[in-house]
């Protein structure tokens, strides 16, 4: 099977196997465990910013971050397309008693004038405006990235107004590769970041939520509250270090081979509007002869997995298990359809 549905499926390969198997451990939750100490230090290291804290995926991190930074009753401001709005469970609601002001964004980017225009008034009628959450790179995007000038004006409104700016980075070293970019860069703009490390970078398990001293110290009591502490949780941060020092600079492959993709399916009449590809993620629209889970089905026969994400459009995600012949192969099925 050549599995393009996310980069979720990724394996550890036999370096990061070795790298867990020989992680020394303790007990994180006594803050003993000294491969998830060194991995939060390196991470914090390479923004730029004060401490980190590991935790068990993206949705923990982010929902850690937004509560840290709001109060029951707050707003969040963020794209409608967010991860934390659309697929978090409700989770704002649920742990933060916040609401969003989602807003129609560019392939799931604002601009510094729509979270301008999106600031509640100091009105009692309304909730009070209290965190920007913004993705890089955003996934119902097809992997859009901010231009980073937008971010440093994001700032400044949020600077101006008295507001909190988080990041989503779910895929953020996707966006720093594509960018020739400098993680210190986005330390700093943001007041927390948080990075998952099971995705391109191709760990089992793990994110890490990054910040201030004092941030970071009251997101460690929420994971404790959120049920995320963790034991020996070093087999798995090991795996996190490995990532960082080993898988970044290849993610450029996975933004290649998503391009070599879209110009085979752009040649094809069954498929409509692709969306622009910046990283690893490829949406494109289906239409005419087949519906989009008509074209999953296809696809399968040939024991090639994709994902229709809606009636209309199906996504494809690169990754490290992902081959150049596996490509290659792939293209050859699009043709042929």
């Amino acid at each position: 099977m050549i599995d393009f549905r996310s980069d979720t499926f990724t394996k550890p390969t036999p370096g990061m196997l070795e790298a867990m198997c020989r992680a020394e451990v303790g007990d994180d939750v006594y803050g003993e465990d000294p491969t998830v100490n060194r991995l939060e230090i390196l991470s914090a290291d390479l923004f730029g910013m004060e401490a980190a804290i590991f935790c068990p995926s993206g949705t923990m991190t982010n929902q850690i971050a937004i509560k840290c930074h709001t109060q029951p009753g707050d707003e969040v401001i963020c794209d409608k397309l967010s991860h934390i709005y659309i697929y978090e469970g409700g989770g704002v609601a649920f742990n933060s008693l916040s609401s969003v002001r989602p807003i129609e964004g560019d392939r799931g980017r604002i601009t510094a004038e729509q979270v301008l225009e999106s600031i509640n008034p100091d009105d009692i009628h309304k909730p009070v405006t209290s965190l920007v959450s913004l993705e890089n790179t955003a996934n119902r995007g097809g992997g859009s990235c901010y231009d980073f000038e937008e971010f440093r004006r994001i700032k400044e409104v949020c600077l101006a107004h008295k507001l909190a700016l988080h990041l989503d980075g779910a895929r953020l070293y996707n966006a720093i590769v594509a960018g020739n970019q400098s993680p210190r860069h986005y330390g700093e703009v943001f007041d927390s970041i948080s990075v998952c490390l099971s995705k391109g970078l191709g760990t089992p398990v793990g994110s890490v939520l990054i910040g201030t001293n004092e941030l970071v110290k009251k997101a460690r009591r929420l994971r404790k509250v959120f049920g995320g502490g963790m034991r020996q949780a070093g087999f798995l941060a090991a795996a996190g270090i490995y990532a960082l020092e080993n898988n970044v600079d290849r993610l450029a492959e996975d933004h290649k081979h998503a391009a070599m993709l879209a110009a085979a399916l752009a040649q094809k009449d069954f498929t409509g509007e692709i969306l622009p590809v910046e990283t690893n993620i490829l949406i494109f629209e289906v239409k005419g002869r087949f519906t989009a889970q008509e074209l999953v089905d296809k696809f399968r026969e040939q024991e090639i997995v994709t994902i229709a994400i809606s009636k209309k459009q199906v996504r494809m995600v690169l990754h490290l298990d992902i081959t150049f012949e596996m490509v290659q192969r792939t293209i050859q099925v699009i043709k042929n359809l």
